[in-house]
Order: structure tokens, then sequence, then C-alpha cells
């Protein structure tokens, strides 16, 4: 076994990137179904910044049950070097990746070591290194359980009703607003994956790149209003949210469905006028759904794109990075 302490980054208090501090941890233990993984690499996500904000109760969630300090982050890759006497099918020498105990603020990857259930992993796929694979989890399941199959019973804090994919092939019309980020590409793809036309709303500088990922046709919305342009679409997957996405139900042809990845803000009546459905689901840690997302990326059908990487140590970076916006893909944390 390793020595008995490691390099994480952790918060001691909330506020802005510079909070976040590189610490001497003990190595954790890994309980009854888990693992503990050397990390690689990891996957930075909009959860890890809310946390260092401030934002400590999950959607959900009646309280907070964030205690600080705190090892922020979900998403891992790296060797499995330790594991539980009731866990079987992983072994120590196995690579995995995956999205650690979410919905919880509980994942603790920003670290060297990282205990982690066994059912929220997979196995990395052996195309893609650890960086890629790290990239993965999150965003990947985020698009998976919104577009393909919601992989669980679990009722979401955003809707009574449980929310359904919309079944796509080649008579399906997507549009993906915010195409470029880290669900937005994941979306593009899945849906390319299943026959369906896309077309992809960013910012001018990520053309090239959505149309190299497959997307039909490319809107930049400095430039032009989407709602304005695009009709009779089947399903809108906005990754975007705010206030401005009600103005994609026009979009959407009677019977077709907006799926806000984020909370917007929606009218009761313009919805049932529209004759349109609003539907959102809450990602969930699952190894299964990953090990079938790893196999698209093990065969190149789904490409996972890096906007940066940043050693674990340099996190405040990583996190300035992204609060500058415009990210193409995920941006990833290295673990030497």
């Amino acid at each position: 076994m390793p020595t008995h302490t490691m390099k994480a980054i952790r918060l001691h208090e909330h506020g802005g990137p510079e909070v976040l501090r590189h610490d001497d941890v003990p190595i954790p233990e890994p309980g009854p179904g888990e693992v503990l993984v050397r990390v690689h690499a990891v996957g930075v996500n909009p959860p890890d910044w809310y946390l260092r904000g401030g934002y400590t109760t999950m959607p959900g969630e009646t309280e907070s049950t964030v205690s600080l300090p705190v090892i922020p982050g979900t998403d891992v890759s790296g060797v499995v070097v330790a594991v539980a006497a009731d866990v079987d099918g992983l072994a120590v020498g196995d690579e995995v990746f995956g999205l650690l105990r979410f919905p919880s603020f509980d994942g603790s990857a920003y670290a060297e070591y990282a205990t982690a259930p066994a059912s929220h992993l997979a196995r990395k796929p052996t195309g893609i290194d650890h960086v890629h694979a790290a990239g993965a989890p999150m965003a990947g399941l985020t698009a998976w359980q919104f577009l393909i199959e919601a992989g669980h019973d679990h009722p979401s804090p955003f809707q009574e009703a449980r929310h359904r994919p919309t079944t796509l092939d080649a008579g399906t019309t997507v549009l993906v607003n915010g195409a470029a980020g880290g669900v937005g590409h994941f979306a593009l793809q899945l849906a390319k994956w299943k026959g369906a036309r896309v077309i992809a709303v960013a910012s001018g500088a990520h053309e090239a790149f959505l149309t190299e990922l497959g997307a039909d046709r490319f809107l930049d919305y400095t430039r032009s209003r989407p709602e304005e342009l695009v009709h009779d679409v089947d399903l809108v997957l906005d990754t975007v949210g705010g206030p401005g996405s009600r103005r994609f139900l026009r979009t959407l042809k009677r019977g077709g469905a907006q799926f806000p990845v984020l909370p917007g803000d929606f009218d009761e009546e313009e919805i049932a006028r529209l004759g349109v459905t609003v539907s959102s689901a809450q990602v969930r840690s699952n190894g299964a759904q990953l090990a079938e997302l790893g196999r698209l990326l093990d065969a190149g059908t789904v490409r996972v794109a890096i906007d940066s990487t940043f050693a674990l140590a340099d996190a405040r970076a990583a996190h300035e990075r992204a609060a500058r916006g415009h990210i193409q893909g995920k941006i990833v944390l290295t673990v030497a």
C-alpha cells in the first residue's frame, strides 16, 4: 500500500478560485462495496465551482451535507489499488473511470486517491487515455440520461413527472444549445449515433469543431437568433438554461420537447398553447451506463474533446479557466 498521506485540493472556506488549497491529507480507506483508486485524472464540472462558491445543498435535499474542509470533484479516471472484501468484478490493477456519489458533494475526486463505490465505476476504455476518460463521466452520463435512457426511477427534484427521453432516429431533428460544452458535445454525438439530424448552437469560434463532430447545421448565437431561423424541431436539449431558455420553445413542432439541463424560466400557459413538453432529469452515478458509453468511446463513435488540462496543484487556474466560459469540451486536472 502507498504511504498514508496524499495531496488533495480542499476548500476550507467558500469563495473564488483562490480558496482552493493544495493540502496533505490521509489516504481514505474503501468501505463496503468500494475500491480505492489511484487517480490519474479528474474532470472539472459545474458542481465543483458551485460548491466552491458556497452552494452546498443538492437540488432535492432539504439541508447541506457539506462540512468544511471538503475535497471537491466527482469525475475520476485511474487504477484500482485496493478492493473491499465484498466487491466482485474489479481487481487491483484494473483501469477504471466513473462519476462518484452523484448527486452529492461527497465525490472527493480532486485528490491523488479516491474511494469509489464499485457500482459507480466502469472499466476505462483502452482506446483513450486517463485525461479523456476523466472528461467523460458527468457530462457523458448527463447526455445519456437525458437523451438515451434515464436508467433509474429516482424522482427528479425539478419536476414530479418522470423524465422520458425522446425516441431519436433518422426522422428526428435535435437542436443542441451550448453544443461545444461538456454535455453539449456529448449530446450532439449521441444524437448523431442514433441517426438524428442535429442543429448545433454555439459561438462562432466553435463552428469547425462542431461540424467535425457531425453537426448538420451550425448557428452562431452571437450573429443570429436561432429561434427565428429554426422551426419544426423534435427536441431541444438546452445546456445553457437561464431566463433565455424559453425562447427555444417556439422552434419546436407540436408534440416536441425541450430538455433543460439547467433550470430555466418557463410559462406553463405558453407550454400548453404550443403543445410541447418540458422535461428535466438529474444525472446520477451509473457504472453500467458508463460501460455502454465506454464502448462508444473505445470504438471512436463518440470522442471526448479536451479544452485544457491543469496539474492537480493548479486547480485554481482550472477554475479560473472555467469562469472565462466558451469552453470547448472538458477541463481536466492531471495527477502525476
